[in-house]
């Protein structure tokens, strides 16, 4: 099925819930990129036990695809100050939710109650600060099914899928604020700052 081998397919199909999805990922280390920059497809990523936000994002998506859904990813941008962030998303009763790979006590799982992408997405702006404070949330795509890329082999790839974030940066995003709300943020309080570096993960 879909080019995934016996075992592979049987961890996926175990995922059949949010959560489920959810608590694998945390399971799994950071994938810290010594050796360079990588965008690991599933398969690799269930090899290692290791992927970043991108990475985990994919892995989440096809589990979805695996049990029945479509798999979605969006895509947060921030500034120039910050890093991108990207989350796979799903529905339950007609709300979306999000599941999120990161290492730090913020940007994390996002349960099905949110009405909108966007009210989804908005859900993270006070939290996305970069380590001086400033909040750095942009913009953000519409979900991204990630069949379009199956005549590249996103899933099973032995390569980097550098594919799938090029496309992300090209497809249209939408502005979470203005110049001038830019300009009136209040940066993060210092108990907030100091509960955004508790990290799950310690790059060994």
């Amino acid at each position: 099925m879909l080019g995934l081998e016996k075992e592979e397919l049987k961890v996926l199909r175990a995922l059949n819930t949010p959560v489920k999805i959810q608590e694998f990922l945390n399971q799994m280390k950071i994938n810290f990129e010594k050796n360079g920059d990588t965008c690991m497809s599933p398969r690799r990523v269930l090899r290692k036990r290791e992927c970043h936000c991108i990475e985990g994002a994919m892995l989440a998506a096809l589990a979805f695809r695996i049990n029945g859904e479509k798999p979605l990813i969006v895509d947060l941008t921030a500034n120039n100050q910050d890093d991108d962030h990207v989350i796979a998303v799903f529905k339950r009763d007609g709300k979306w939710g999000a599941i999120s790979k990161t290492n730090h006590s913020l940007l994390r799982y996002r349960d099905p109650v949110y009405n909108s992408i966007r009210e989804l997405v908005m859900s993270f702006f006070n939290e996305y600060f970069n380590d001086d404070g400033k909040k750095t949330l942009r913009s953000f795509s519409m979900p991204v099914d990630l069949s379009r890329f199956d005549k590249f082999g996103w899933m099973i790839s032995e390569e980097d899928v550098w594919y799938v974030p090029d496309y992300l940066v090209k497809v249209k995003h939408f502005p979470v604020l203005n110049r001038k709300q830019i300009m009136g943020l209040r940066k993060a309080e210092d108990i907030e700052i100091k509960a955004s570096d508790i990290e799950v993960w310690e790059e060994e």
